[in-house]
C-alpha cells in the first residue's frame, strides 16, 4: 500500500511531463503558443474536467490531476523563472531608448486601462481595494503569449512590435510592485488610506535595497569564481541558486519570491554572464512556466460558464473592447498610424497571465471574493484563447494599409 501511495504522489508529474510532450509540438505545427495547450490541458485533466466523471468512469482518475494544491506550489516557481528572465532581458541601456514608447505609451495604458476598470467594477457594486485590484489584474497583457507570436511572424520590430513591446515591458515592470501592495493591503485589511499606511511600504523598500546591495557585492564575484571551475553542472547550479535564493532572501524579507528573482535578473543582466545564464535556464524557465498554466488551467471551474454564459462572454467581450479602445487612442496619441495602432490595440487587447498571479493572491489573502475571481479567470482565460485571432486580423489590418496606394500616387 505504501509502493502505490508513493506512486500515486508522482502521476500528476507523470501526466504533465506527457501533456508536455504531446502539446508542445502539436501547437508549433499549427503555430499557436503552447501556453494555450497547457490551459486547456489543465482545464481537461483538472477536478472541472475529467474529474468529475470520475464517479461515473473510475478508471478516468488514472487520467486526472488529483493534487492540484502540490502542482500550485511547484508552479509558482514558474512565475519566479518568468520574472527573473524578463529581469535578465533588461537593461538600463535598453529602457533608456525605448523610454517615449515604455514609460509614456506602457505608463498611460496601465493607468488608463486600470482607471477605467477600477471605476465599472465600483459602478457594479465592487470596493474600492476590490475595484483597483481587478482593473490592475484585467489592464495586463499577455507578455508569453504576445511576444513569440510576433517572433514567430517576424514582426517585433515592425512598428506595432516594438509598441506592443514597449508596453508589456512596463507591465512587467509594474507586476512585482503590484504583489507587494497585495501583501501589504492584505496585512493592513480594513484601514482606510492614510499616510501612516504608506509607512508599511517601508520594511518592503528596506528589503529591497538589501536584495540590490547584496546581489551587487556578491554576484558577480561568485558567477566569476564558478566560471574559472570550467563545469557545466556547477554553473547550472549556480544559476538555480541564485534565482531560488534571491526568492527566499525577499520572501524572508516580506517581499514575493517573484521580486526577488526579477531583481536577481535586473543585477545579472548588467554581468558578462546574462547570455549563458540565460541559455541555462531557459529549459526550466519553459517547463515550469507550463506547468504554472497546467495549474491554472485545473484551478478553472468551467462549469461557470454553462451556469453564467451571459456574464462571462459579457466580461470578455467588455475586456477585449475596453482594452482595445484605449490602447488604439494611446498608441494613436503616441504618433502610431491608424492601422499600426490598430495592430497594437488588438494584440495587447486581452488579458495575460499576470493576472492569475494578482487575482490569485488577492483571492488567496481574502481581498476578493472566491466566486468573483473564477469567474474573472475564467473570462480572462478565454480571452487569451483569442489571442491568435486578434493578432491574425491585426496583421490583415495592416497588410490591406500596406497595399493601399498612397494619396497622390500613380
Amino acid at each position: 500500500m505504501t509502493d502505490e501511495g508513493a506512486a500515486a504522489d508522482y502521476t500528476d508529474i507523470v501526466l504533465f511531463l506527457v501533456t508536455a510532450g504531446v502539446v508542445v509540438p502539436i501547437f508549433h505545427r499549427w503555430k499557436l503558443s503552447p501556453i494555450l495547450g497547457f490551459l486547456g490541458a489543465g482545464a481537461i485533466l483538472g477536478p472541472f474536467g475529467l474529474g468529475a466523471l470520475q464517479a461515473e468512469l473510475p478508471w478516468l482518475r488514472y487520467f486526472t490531476i488529483k493534487s492540484s494544491s502540490q502542482m500550485a506550489q511547484l508552479a509558482e516557481f514558474g512565475v519566479v523563472f518568468l520574472l527573473f528572465a524578463i529581469g535578465l532581458e533588461l537593461s538600463w541601456e535598453r529602457l533608456w531608448t525605448m523610454r517615449r514608447l515604455v514609460f509614456g505609451l506602457g505608463g498611460l495604458q496601465l493607468v488608463v486601462c486600470t482607471t477605467a476598470i477600477a471605476s465599472l467594477a465600483m459602478l457594479l457594486g465592487q470596493g474600492p481595494v476590490a475595484g483597483a485590484l481587478l482593473g490592475a489584474a484585467l489592464a495586463l497583457s499577455s507578455t508569453a503569449i504576445v511576444m513569440p507570436l510576433l517572433a514567430e511572424q517576424k514582426r517585433q520590430f515592425s512598428r506595432p512590435g516594438r509598441a506592443a513591446f514597449s508596453v508589456l515591458l512596463l507591465q512587467d515592470l509594474a507586476v512585482a510592485p503590484m504583489l507587494v501592495t497585495v501583501t501589504i493591503l492584505a496585512g493592513h485589511r480594513g484601514e482606510t488610506f492614510s499616510p501612516k499606511l504608506l509607512l508599511a511600504f517601508a520594511p518592503a523598500a528596506l528589503g529591497l535595497l538589501g536584495l540590490v546591495v547584496l546581489g551587487r557585492l556578491a554576484l558577480r564575484p561568485m558567477m566569476r569564481s564558478v566560471a574559472r571551475a570550467d563545469s557545466e553542472e556547477l554553473f547550472v547550479a549556480a544559476s538555480l541558486l541564485v534565482v531560488l535564493g534571491a526568492g527566499l532572501l525577499a520572501a524572508w524579507s516580506g517581499l514575493s519570491m517573484a521580486l526577488g528573482a526579477f531583481v536577481a535578473g535586473l543585477l545579472l543582466a548588467e554581468t558578462e554572464f546574462r547570455k549563458p545564464v540565460e541559455r541555462t535556464l531557459e529549459p526550466f524557465k519553459g517547463l515550469l512556466l507550463g506547468l504554472f498554466f497546467v495549474s491554472i488551467g485545473i484551478g478553472l471551474d468551467l462549469s461557470l460558464l454553462v451556469a453564467r454564459p451571459v456574464l462571462i462572454v459579457g466580461l470578455l467581450l467588455g475586456l477585449i473592447v475596453l482594452n482595445g479602445a484605449v490602447i488604439f487612442v494611446l498608441a494613436r496619441l503616441a504618433g502610431l498610424k491608424a492601422a499600426a495602432a490598430a495592430e497594437t490595440a488588438l494584440l495587447l487587447a486581452a488579458s495575460g497571465e499576470f493576472a492569475f498571479v494578482i487575482l490569485h493572491s488577492a483571492g488567496r489573502e481574502g481581498l476578493l471574493d472566491h466566486e468573483l475571481v473564477q469567474t474573472v479567470l475564467v473570462s480572462s482565460t478565454l480571452s487569451m484563447f483569442c489571442i491568435p485571432v486578434l493578432a491574425a486580423i491585426g496583421a490583415s489590418i495592416g497588410q490591406r494599409r500596406r497595399k493601399m496606394p498612397s494619396p497622390g500616387g500613380g
